[in-house]
């Protein structure tokens, strides 16, 4: 009996590590990560749970000139002001705690990089590094069948986030991005993907340039008490 409970101890402090040390990466070193190693992350994503075990998740990986040139098309679309066709609506607006909880992470990300507070110029620039993927040399689209509606997203979000893990575990860093998905037109487009496909994000990944000071801050959660009732009688 104890050495299962002792397991099970071992196993769920791997996945608190994983998930602690997890953050969004937004400085990548130009170091590409081999074949098999994307591979290993795809083959224990695959593993996601489903509705109906769909698995509606659909990938593209870009990288080398592939990822340069998908980078080109999508920074001057948005650099231009163009795009904002996302195939799923996204929040209409944040209130009360969930506006406090974006600004605080927004303000993290401003004053770590040393952008005066009001600066809409600098606020613009940096978001527009979303386009240039922080530098990382691969970058993931997901995307989904139309007919699966919200519900295919739904599966595809379970999907980044072991992504994520996966990729932590083996010592990448990455970065989901709905801003990615303002452009579906572009991605359907530029990857010629067919008209029922639905892009849900992208997610930049590579190796973390720990040296740099935008990865050197970490954003707050928020307690259980504050997102869980209990309800028993």
């Amino acid at each position: 009996m104890d050495a299962k409970v002792n397991q099970s101890q071992d196993r769920i402090d791997v996945l608190e590590e994983l998930l602690n040390e997890r953050y969004s990466v937004r400085a990548f070193l130009a170091k590409e990560v081999d074949r098999a190693t994307i591979e290993h992350v795809l083959t224990t994503a695959q593993r996601t749970a489903s509705w109906c075990n769909s698995q509606p998740w659909q990938v593209i990986i870009a990288s080398g000139a592939a990822k340069e040139r998908f980078r080109q098309a999508i920074y001057k679309e948005a650099s231009g002001g163009l795009g904002d066709d996302y195939d799923f609506t996204p929040p209409r607006e944040y209130v009360g705690v969930y506006l406090e909880r974006r600004r605080e992470s927004g303000f993290q990300l401003y004053n770590t990089l040393g952008i005066a507070r009001g600066d809409r110029s600098a606020y613009a620039k940096q978001a527009l590094e979303n386009y240039n993927f922080f530098g990382a040399p691969h970058v993931a689209i997901i995307h989904t069948n139309e007919p699966l509606g919200i519900y295919g997203a739904i599966d595809c979000g379970a999907y980044v986030s072991n992504f994520m893990l996966a990729a932590q575990a083996l010592g990448l860093g990455t970065i989901p991005q709905a801003a990615l998905a303002r452009h579906s037109s572009l991605i359907r487009s530029h990857f010629k993907l067919p008209d029922d496909r639905r892009v849900v994000c992208g997610i930049s990944f590579g190796y973390a340039d720990n040296a740099h000071k935008v990865n050197n801050y970490r954003t707050s959660r928020a307690r259980v008490a504050d997102t869980v009732a209990f309800v028993e009688e």
